[in-house]
């Protein structure tokens, strides 16, 4: 890959990486639930899902998603159920006392759980499997061995998105030190839930040919 392909890559990843989406929702919910410094987990989790994705795309495997309509709904509708899932249990999460700079008992959130909660929501995203499908090879150069550059590809893409993914949990984080009332945090977990929701809904509406 050419010096000026990778910083056109670069510069992409950035758009691509602050786009609101099911992975923004879930940074700031975990920033709102758990502040900056537990929420990093499920930062974590979304880029292990990146990867997963782009090794997907790697292997041919994204293309299926493409052909096969059938193999499309099915992931689309895991998707869209789970994030529906997290919006409800968001929703109902209850108003705890602000306590952002305490450390929580680690059953309050354990890792493994914020792990998976940020893997699962890139990973059953079938919209950007097919996006990475479709921008990806516009980037590489046949001509030069492929697994080093979709390390490359791999590597930027899970660098900019630790950064603005970082930059949304911090930002809930920040809301959530500024909250005293339980009436507020309860409405904010009600707002991120209702967010899920709607992205599950979006997710469930995409049709195979958009």
């Amino acid at each position: 890959m050419a010096w000026s392909t990778w910083l056109a890559f670069f510069a992409a990843s950035w758009a691509i990486s602050f786009s609101p989406g099911p992975g923004a929702v879930c940074s700031m919910a975990s920033g709102l639930k758990y502040g900056f410094r537990h929420g990093v987990w499920t930062i974590a989790g979304l880029q292990a899902g990146i990867i997963c994705q782009l090794v997907i795309v790697a292997l041919g495997v994204g293309a299926l998603l493409a052909t096969s309509e059938l193999a499309f709904t099915i992931v689309k509708w895991i998707g869209a159920v789970y994030l529906v899932y997290l919006g409800v249990r968001q929703f109902r999460t209850d108003a705890a006392p602000v306590a952002v700079e305490a450390r929580p008992p680690q059953s309050v959130h354990p890792v493994r759980d914020q792990l998976l909660r940020g893997y699962l929501v890139n990973i059953t995203n079938p919209k950007g499997t097919m996006f990475l499908l479709a921008v990806v090879p516009q980037f590489l150069d046949l001509g030069r061995p492929l697994p080093l550059q979709y390390f490359l590809i791999g590597a930027t893409l899970c660098l900019t998105d630790l950064v603005a993914m970082s930059c949304y949990t911090s930002l809930a984080s920040q809301i959530l030190r500024m909250l005293r009332k339980p009436g507020h945090i309860r409405w904010l977990n009600r707002g991120f839930g209702s967010m899920f929701i709607l992205a599950g809904t979006v997710l469930a509406s995409f049709s195979h040919k958009h």
